[in-house]
């Protein structure tokens, strides 16, 4: 009888939990059907998930570029200070090649007596120094006679014929040129063969 009982009981819960799972099902199926009104609402909401989708993206990318202009800016700025930091003695050195050119000529100046001598001596005393100060900031004469002309280092303000010197090669200079590291600060004035 016992057996009866479990088997009568065990027969029940299967029925009680088929009608449970059907009634579940037919839930399901009622919910799968939407109403016009729901769809609506869902498409809506679609819609407005890919409208902020893509303002996020607009923003992204409108962060990126503002990332790239600020690292641009700042690249630009460093190097602007590495060229002023370079070139930052390029104004005096202006000012100091044309009172080099004025030594050059006194230096020139045949001495008659030891008072002009010691004159000049000392004056070429002077000259020196000021090309050694020069020279350590990276300032340097540029070399003319005998090379070939270079339109971003010399000034060709005549032409000879001369046997003595291949074409295109510097025969005279006139006033000397200088570079300030890699810039030329004043170009060499000279005289180029054809």
């Amino acid at each position: 009888m016992t057996e009866n009982k479990n088997e009568e009981q065990t027969l029940e819960n299967e029925t009680i939990e088929e009608s449970a799972a059907e009634a579940v099902f037919a839930e399901a199926e009622q919910n799968q059907e939407e109403t016009p009104v729901e769809k609506d609402e869902l498409q809506l909401a679609h819609d407005k998930i890919v409208e902020l989708q893509a303002k996020i993206e607009e923003m992204d990318n409108r962060y990126l570029r503002l990332q790239a202009d600020f690292d641009n800016s700042r690249r630009r700025a460093k190097l602007d200070m590495e060229a002023a930091q370079k070139y930052r003695v390029q104004s005096i050195a202006i000012d100091l090649v044309e009172a080099l050119d004025n030594f050059e000529r006194a230096t020139k100046i045949e001495a008659e007596n030891e008072q002009t001598k010691s004159l000049l001596s000392g004056m070429e005393m002077v000259y020196k120094a000021i090309i050694d100060a020069l020279t350590k900031e990276g300032i340097e004469p540029i070399s003319s006679v005998g090379e070939e002309f270079d339109p971003r280092l010399h000034q060709a303000v005549m032409q000879v014929q001369d046997e003595n010197f291949g074409s295109n090669i510097i025969v005279e200079e006139f006033q000397k040129g200088y570079l300030l590291k890699d810039r030329v600060i004043r170009p060499a004035m000279v005289k180029v063969n054809e």
